[in-house]
């Protein structure tokens, strides 16, 4: 992982303790379109499951993840595809 993944991780880890955590680089994907930056780390995709989103939706759940990402949001994040779930919802998806 690269400098910007690896503050993102350390982010959500303190943010919302995930029992699953992963987060995936993209931005090969996005090679030449608005956002893109040379080496990458613009464009990612993150899976979260955390107890932290027991009764909230899936936009709260998403706010709550913008708000902690906002420094990373505002400058060398273009994009943030996000799939968040509880322990629950993640146990039946297996």
């Amino acid at each position: 992982m690269g400098i910007i993944a690896d503050r993102l991780k350390a982010k959500l880890n303190q943010a919302l303790a995930p029992q699953q955590l992963e987060i995936h680089d993209d931005s090969a994907k996005h090679s030449g379109h608005a956002g893109a930056r040379e080496g990458g780390e613009s464009h990612f995709s993150v899976l979260v499951v955390s107890a932290h989103f027991e009764g909230l939706n899936r936009v709260a759940r998403q706010r709550l993840i913008n708000t902690t990402l906002a420094e990373e949001l505002a400058g060398p994040v273009h994009a943030l595809s996000l799939q968040t779930l509880t322990p629950d919802e993640y146990a039946a998806k297996k």
